[in-house]
């Protein structure tokens, strides 16, 4: 039986080593301009559209008639304006509270913290309006939109350089203004008349040439950044001016960088007059060029999910113009995967890790590849594996049968954990000697079929 797994494992090294395949399918469509994808923790989406409002997509594909929240009223759209960004507390489960990213009437960004409704999940409470930070934008273009939450609990926010061309009032370089910034903000505390705190490590606190919000600078228009849920690393992929897009990678912990723009567009040289030393810049680990219809880059999510090999572990990101989806390893190797035909605005992580794209005419889609394994066991038995990724113990549970045996497999194919003899539906096993990384978990039911699945340790 170790044998039949080890050929099985060698199989899957082997097939992620020749291709990664990768494929989209619709999941819905009949949205209004799509741009971001959100979950609260449960298999739900959230599904933000630019005129300002919120819709709930179900796992079984249907959309929820009415709204999470509707701020049309609010929100100023079109271009590259409208409500852009959606993050939901650490603790929403708790205390209920999301935040959104939006341009107002005036066409000034927004960040905003509302609470959903005490009696319905789906429905948030558009009276709960609770606004955290304001920033006045001098042109309607380069506005940033997305907001997460980091492994700190702090909440990042990406602004732009404030629109027009080339930062012709030299934003992004400049510490004295939030355009052009990443930045990191407590929104669990209040301080200086704020509706938010600054934590203490940021990089710029008590530098009366900077604001203390700041974390990183010289960003152009970061669209979308994410962080890995995996390595906790952080992905910024910053829109360009007219030649290259730009794909930067630091450890989230990695303050007061600064990436470059106005001076450099990507790796080439912008507009380098007063600016820094290169040495002082932090350079993108992976860039392409406006050759062949690009024009803007959609950033996306590591590939954290449990059900295609070739994917995992692999950064997404799309061009807008071109349609093309192209993916970067952890050795920052970059692969074009062609045109899919959408202009591709954003995309989502679901809580189970499968990732999800929008395409700006409405059409929601889930990101494929191809499956860890293809046994005819597979839909034979429904195995439950809790968590994951997991820290200290981890729970295995099987419906309609018993579990016969557990075995762990490192990434090398050797058995690192052993539960034989188990007899029962549910079994719950100490994993602490286990290191951080991907290992391979093998279940074997009472009546010989089996299934394995990834286990990810954090």
């Amino acid at each position: 039986m170790k044998n039949y797994t080890l050929i099985l494992f060698c199989l899957f090294i082997t097939a992620f080593s020749i291709a990664q395949e990768v494929h989209v399918e619709l999941f819905k469509d009949g949205f209004a301009s799509p741009v971001d994808i959100q979950n609260s923790g449960d298999d739900r989406l959230f599904i933000v559209e630019q005129g300002g409002r919120i819709k709930i997509l179900n796992s079984d594909g249907n959309t929820n008639p009415t709204p999470f929240l509707d701020i049309s009223s609010l929100a100023s759209s079109g271009s590259e304006k409208g409500l852009l960004g959606l993050a939901f507390h650490p603790d929403y489960s708790n205390n209920g509270y999301f935040f959104v990213n939006y341009t107002d009437n005036s066409g000034d960004t927004q960040i905003a913290r509302y609470t959903v409704d005490d009696s319905n999940p789906d429905i948030a409470d558009p009276a709960s309006a609770f606004l955290i930070l304001n920033v006045e934008q001098p042109y309607s273009n380069h506005n940033g939109g997305c907001i997460q939450f980091g492994p700190d609990g702090y909440l990042y926010i990406g602004l732009g350089d404030g629109g027009s061309a080339g930062d012709p009032q030299n934003r992004s370089q400049n510490l004295e203004t939030l355009l052009g910034k990443m930045l990191r903000i407590d929104i669990d505390n209040t301080e200086g008349g704020n509706n938010y705190a600054i934590p203490a490590d940021n990089p710029f606190v008590g530098d009366p040439d900077a604001f203390d919000e700041i974390w990183a600078y010289g960003l152009r228009n970061p669209w979308r950044f994410s962080f890995d849920s995996l390595t906790d690393e952080l992905w910024i992929a910053d829109v360009g001016q007219g030649s290259n897009e730009e794909i930067n990678k630091v450890f989230y912990e990695a303050p007061g960088l600064n990436y470059g723009w106005r001076c450099y567009e990507g790796s080439d040289p912008y507009n380098t007059s007063g600016c820094p030393s290169p040495t002082e810049l932090t350079f993108p680990i992976a860039e392409y060029t406006h050759t062949g219809g690009n024009c803007s880059i959609s950033g996306g999510y590591v590939y954290r999910g449990s059900i295609y090999s070739d994917i995992s572990g692999l950064y997404f990101y799309a061009d807008y113009c071109s349609g093309e989806i192209g993916t970067v390893d952890d050795t920052h190797n970059q692969i074009n995967h062609g045109d899919f035909g959408e202009n591709w605005s954003s995309f989502g992580e679901g809580y189970n890790g499968e990732l999800y794209i929008a395409g700006l005419s409405g059409s929601i889609y889930k990101i494929t590849g191809d499956e860890i394994f293809d046994t005819e066991d597979f839909n034979k038995i429904e195995v439950s594996m809790l968590p994951n990724p997991a820290t200290d113990s981890l729970n295995l549970s099987i419906a309609n049968n018993l579990i016969s045996t557990i075995t762990i497999f490192d990434i090398k194919g050797r058995e690192v954990i052993s539960e034989r003899n188990v007899s029962a539906s549910e079994k719950t096993i100490s994993i602490q000697s286990l290191k951080p990384g991907i290992y391979i978990v093998k279940i074997i039911a009472k009546n010989g079929q089996s299934i394995i699945k990834k286990l990810v340790v954090k």
